[in-house]
């Protein structure tokens, strides 16, 4: 494994039966995982804004560990399962990436891996070279 190659994890054993990482630094780059909804204790809120609302603390709390912020995403991608939520998500998306406004993609799928999943969002920062590691 390269030096610049840097794991986050988030404790989800998920991590080591599956073979990922909530977030990994490559250089400046991080790209963040699919992030669902969970609190902690394996509960998810019922409303699609709430839920984005979780998915993007848990993105903050990556990212920071990364030691990027939101300030650095240049990508996002939702993943919706009922397109009548994206207003809801979309709202959520807006207060967090107003001024920053990276690319985004957003689309709806069939499922989720949980039911009560609405919402999963993943996202790409490139840290600004005042902080990269070199």
């Amino acid at each position: 494994m390269s030096a610049e190659r840097q794991l986050i994890s988030s404790g989800s054993p998920w991590e080591l039966t599956v073979g990922y990482s909530r977030a990994v630094r490559f250089g400046s780059r991080v790209f963040v995982a699919g992030t669902a909804p969970k609190f902690d204790d394996g509960t998810c809120p019922s409303d699609a804004g709430m839920q984005a609302r979780r998915c993007l603390e848990i993105i903050g709390e990556a990212l920071e560990a990364a030691g990027a912020s939101f300030a650095d995403v240049v990508r996002t991608r939702i993943y919706l399962i009922d397109a009548a939520d994206f207003g809801a998500v979309g709202a959520v998306h807006g207060e967090t990436f107003h001024d920053i406004r990276p690319a985004n993609t957003t689309v709806v799928v069939a499922a989720l891996l949980d039911a009560a999943w609405k919402v999963e969002i993943e996202v790409e920062a490139i840290i600004s070279k005042d902080r990269s590691i070199h």
